[in-house]
């Protein structure tokens, strides 16, 4: 039989293939049935694969192969998920109700800034679909923005990073309105002063109803002037953030 054991070792895949389809084949003279071989699939490792970024097993005519490889999108969900937690969290802090409007502004510590950017950057959609708004770099966030709530978060993910709430807040344009108020910065900055102290829900409607178009008339020493929307101003730092990026 150590004739036959060899012919069985040297079998190539095609008649071993073969074989298995038949149910039998011949070697040196004999004919051996399924039940007198015992196939066993083992995995050859392609070239740029090592032998720790898989795990093979095999049972009969079943091989299971698990890629223990780092999954970078898989990765960056699960911080994304860690992430539009703690603004939940914080949400929850603040007081706030779930039909609350909020902006939340993200400021990643400076170690980890890259990778949280990358994961802002592929999960943003994901993010903003939960939270209700996109994460909006600190640095876009105004002197006059109503904070409602701020915390630093440690080792979420192994990161860390800042998290702040504020209520919408005007974005404004500051290029397009000196050019309106034809370079008087004072008249600028009463404009702006107005405009921050109004009702944000009443302004919104106000824009709105008129077609994104509203007369500032109040302003004393100045003249009536047309705000548009878009050109002089934004509703929320959100929607200036995101017309930066289309």
């Amino acid at each position: 039989m150590g004739i036959v054991a060899k012919e069985v070792k040297s079998m190539g895949h095609a008649k071993i293939l073969a074989f298995e389809k038949s149910g039998e084949v011949t070697l040196a003279g004999h004919t051996l049935k399924l039940s007198d071989i015992k196939i066993i699939h083992q995995l050859n490792l392609p070239k740029d694969l090592e032998k720790e970024d898989v795990d093979a097993a095999g049972d009969g005519d079943v091989l299971v192969v698990l890629d223990l490889r780092p999954d970078e999108t898989l990765f960056e969900a699960g911080v994304a998920r860690e992430i539009v937690n703690r603004v939940q969290k914080l949400r929850k802090k603040a007081g706030l109700e779930p039909m609350d409007s909020v902006e939340v502004f993200f400021e990643p510590c400076e170690g980890d800034r890259v990778v949280l950017e990358r994961v802002i950057e592929s999960q943003g959609s994901y993010i903003e679909a939960v939270v209700g708004s996109p994460l909006l770099p600190s640095s876009l966030c105004p002197t006059y923005a109503v904070i409602l709530a701020s915390e630093k978060f440690i080792g979420v993910a192994g990161m860390s990073f800042t998290l702040k709430l504020s209520r919408p807040t005007l974005a404004f344009i500051n290029n397009a309105l000196s050019v309106l108020c034809s370079g008087d910065e004072k008249h600028v900055d009463a404009l702006k002063v107005y405009l921050v102290s109004r009702d944000h829900s009443n302004l919104k409607l106000e824009f709105l109803s008129a077609n994104g178009k509203v007369k500032i008339v109040c302003i004393e020493g100045q003249p009536p002037l047309d705000i548009k929307l878009r050109e002089h101003l934004y509703l929320s730092v959100g929607d200036y953030y995101l017309s930066m990026r289309t």
